[in-house]
């Protein structure tokens, strides 16, 4: 998979931990696209989550959409891939990224963990998802990451449609 960006706060050792994730940008029927707004870090996320070890990146992704959408979809193309090396954690971070479809909506099951960190799903346009990305100021390390590497992702979407 092509990749896309690479993120990095300071300069990656050789030995990381390493995490794999896949994430999606969806457009339903009106081609409005499903965001995540993390609240409590003032945030936004396209949906996708971390691909656990007896999934394929395809598998994890339904999962992770399911759970923080509520929505199944039909994935398309292969958007590419974003590398991040998070110092703080010695995290070396892949997310795979598709663009997709939804097929059936339905409502979010938020671990307790969103929960706490104020998780609520937003539905706007691609373009809109564009600006409220770049206007974002997280609040904690985390954060800033995510904003970067979705905001690739967002843009290689408006590319694509």
């Amino acid at each position: 998979m092509k990749l896309l960006k690479y993120i990095a706060d300071k300069s990656e050792p050789e030995k990381t931990d390493k995490k794999f994730a896949a994430r999606a940008v969806l457009f339903d029927e009106n081609n409005l696209v499903p965001i995540l707004f993390v609240s409590n870090f003032n945030y936004h996320k396209i949906p996708g989550g971390g691909i656990e070890k007896a999934e394929t990146k395809l598998q994890g992704l339904h999962r992770e959409i399911k759970e923080e959408t509520g929505c199944l979809a039909k994935i398309g193309k292969e958007m590419g891939k974003v590398v991040e090396y998070r110092s703080k954690w010695n995290l070396l971070q892949t997310s795979y990224c598709y663009i997709g479809k939804v097929t059936q909506k339905g409502d979010p099951s938020f671990t307790d963990d969103e929960i706490r960190e104020g998780f609520k799903l937003v539905w706007m346009t691609l373009d809109e998802a564009i600006t409220q990305l770049k206007k974002d100021k997280p609040a904690d390390y985390q954060g800033k990451f995510i904003q970067e590497r979705d905001l690739a992702f967002l843009e290689a979407a408006k590319r694509l449609v």
